[in-house]
């Protein structure tokens, strides 16, 4: 249960600035799902852990503060919030339908198959036997019926890419799902499985998830085009590459202790170096020259890409949500955009 003092103390902290809040954010279609998203979506992989790491379940956000979070995110016109079965051991889902159950919210609910709840490294995968267990548990902690999207979390190279779709499709005629999508995947596997789904005539997944970012942009060489030529959505993750992108990290000061570096660094690591340094020494003056903070540009450089439905930021804290919504009215030509990006050439 969460504490209801602790969270009605943080609501009040935030309540006046909900009156001064940035315009809401817009409205774009996912594909040819039929969904319309919110051009920020709520990543809930803080709460109660850091992502799917077993070793940091119980870390993150905990519950009071998950729920002002979800209630700043609605505030701001987001409408859809993504989770997964493994984040936080269960708690994101846990603490998303508690916060349902209460507020009586009207938000899209998308969620994720792969990793183990438990953190047991034997129970992961897209099995035909294993997605719909999985999808009931999420069920159950998301205190619904139905999930709005779910995805493939990662790749399953023990299970064939026709098993999964199967069994996939199976929980969209049940009615148990809305839509299917998939995460993690490059172009090799995702032109498969389009293929496959229409081989099979089964359901096909209508948006890709991937990192994206200033710093990370493997999208481009071919996820991006591909679902360009299918129709495909795409609402990428990490948009602010683990926090590099707020100006936080200095070369000359340790990362602050707290951060995603000093909790789970290893993803980022190729990063500490003075390439990268040099390269956000020129991003931050770009964004001071603009008046705007290095997270509001770095976001505004994803949402700019013509192919980007939503982009899914994960704050830490309600106001860290300001950059991403005042991101949305910050335009970039694709001129704008080439000159970001050379900044870390």
């Amino acid at each position: 249960m969460h504490d209801v003092a602790r969270h009605a103390a943080i609501v009040t902290r935030i309540a006046t600035a909900f009156d001064k809040y940035a315009p809401p954010v817009e409205y774009r279609r996912l594909g040819g799902t039929g969904l319309e998203l919110s051009s920020v979506g709520l990543g809930c992989g803080n709460f109660g852990g850091i992502g799917s790491a077993p070793e940091l379940f119980g870390r993150g956000e905990d519950e009071a503060e998950a729920f002002a979070i979800m209630d700043r995110a609605v505030a701001a016109g987001v409408n859809f919030f993504d989770t997964a079965a493994s984040y936080g051991g269960g708690r994101s889902e846990t603490w998303i339908g508690n916060w349902g159950s209460e507020r009586g919210e009207p938000t899209l609910l998308s969620t994720k198959v792969f990793w183990s709840v438990t953190g047991d490294p034997a129970d992961r995968g897209l099995s035909r036997d294993r997605i719909p267990r999985e999808l009931d548990g999420s069920l159950a902690r998301l205190r619904t019926e139905r999930v709005d999207m779910y995805l493939t979390h990662e790749q399953d190279p023990e299970t064939p890419i026709e098993e999964t779709l199967q069994a996939l499709d199976e929980l969209v005629r049940a009615g148990k799902v809305g839509a299917i999508g998939v995460s993690n995947v490059n172009g090799e596997q995702l032109e498969e499985a389009l293929a496959t789904s229409e081989r099979q005539g089964v359901a096909s997944f209508g948006w890709v998830q991937n990192e994206y970012s200033l710093l990370r942009r493997e999208a481009e060489r071919d996820v991006l085009p591909l679902c360009a030529r299918e129709g495909l959505g795409f609402t990428p993750f990490s948009p602010l590459c683990g926090g590099w992108l707020t100006g936080k990290y200095d070369r000359a000061r340790p990362f602050p202790e707290g951060s995603r570096m000093t909790l789970r660094g290893e993803p980022y690591s190729d990063l500490v170096n003075e390439r990268t340094f040099r390269g956000l020494d020129r991003f931050r003056a770009a964004a001071a020259e603009r008046g705007v903070e290095p997270a509001e540009l770095a976001i505004a450089w994803v949402l700019s890409h013509p192919q980007v439905t939503s982009v899914i930021v994960g704050p830490r804290r309600p106001e860290q949500l300001d950059a991403a919504v005042r991101a949305v009215d910050l335009r970039l030509s694709e001129r704008e955009r080439d000159e970001l990006a050379e900044l870390f050439a």
